[in-house]
């Protein structure tokens, strides 16, 4: 990640600085025209899809924050973060992993774009080929790689790396989960052929594993309560001491 320079121009796209982080004030039909034009140039680079909980990372570790920054965007995937960028007078819209990785899909057919995904486990891998396929007639998926749940050795990571590259792949899909995902695109800035974007859930979502919260609450700045609701033992101590952060920091105190 140090020293890397982006290949792609960003100089029409506004950054709104919240909590430490450039957050990209765009929306959906911005960030889709930006990787479009620019697909080839974005390759070996990353787009972090940042969040509150990310967000909150970042303010308290400098070495997180640094690799939000190292992207060549970090969208606004969280609702409040797109409130507090609207309020501090940005034209933002929040613009989710899900939602990226589906309308990417839904073209891919027609502009020839391939992808590569890379995370989960080989079962829900299995699955998401399976329901895009179906979904995406046509889609050219050029690989998928579940790796092993410990690090990987120099020599099985720069196997992966030669595989993917002799792919060449335009989109490579990484749901590692946060913090894991964005360290594995920074260490691999530069390194790689195609556009990594860390998608979190988005995996378990197209396959099918859980399900997204209805439109409603995700236009309410809700889908954080609905997926409290579907696993209350792993999220509710996250939401409760993140968005207590989030509110005090960013949206009382403006940092």
């Amino acid at each position: 990640m140090d020293g890397y320079k982006h290949k792609a121009d960003t100089g029409d796209i506004k950054t709104v600085n919240i909590l430490g982080v450039n957050i990209a004030a765009l929306d959906m039909n911005h960030l889709m025209r930006f990787t479009c034009d620019n697909i080839k140039a974005l390759s070996g680079d990353y787009i972090c899809v940042s969040n509150v909980h990310t967000t909150v990372m970042s303010y308290e570790d400098e070495a997180y924050r640094n690799i939000q920054n190292g992207a060549v965007l970090a969208i606004p995937d969280g609702g409040p973060l797109s409130s507090v960028g609207r309020k501090r007078g940005y034209e933002i819209s929040r613009t989710t992993g899900p939602g990226f990785m589906e309308e990417v899909l839904k073209i891919s057919a027609a502009h020839g774009y391939s992808h590569y995904f890379y995370g989960s486990t080989g079962d829900t891998l299995d699955k998401l080929r399976a329901a895009l396929e179906k979904k995406y007639p046509g889609l050219n998926i050029a690989g998928m790689y579940s790796p092993p749940f410990r690090p990987l050795s120099a020599e099985e990571d720069a196997a992966i790396v030669n595989k993917i590259n002799s792919l060449s792949p335009d989109f490579i899909w990484v749901g590692l989960g946060a913090p894991k995902q964005e360290m594995w695109m920074a260490e691999h800035q530069g390194k790689v052929s195609g556009l990594m974007t860390g998608v979190g859930a988005a995996f378990d979502f197209f396959a099918g594993n859980i399900k997204r919260a209805p439109l409603w609450m995700q236009k309410a700045n809700l889908e954080w309560l609905y997926r409290l609701m579907q696993d209350p033992g792993r999220l509710f101590k996250r939401y409760l001491v993140t968005n207590t952060k989030f509110i005090i920091n960013a949206v009382i105190l403006g940092k």
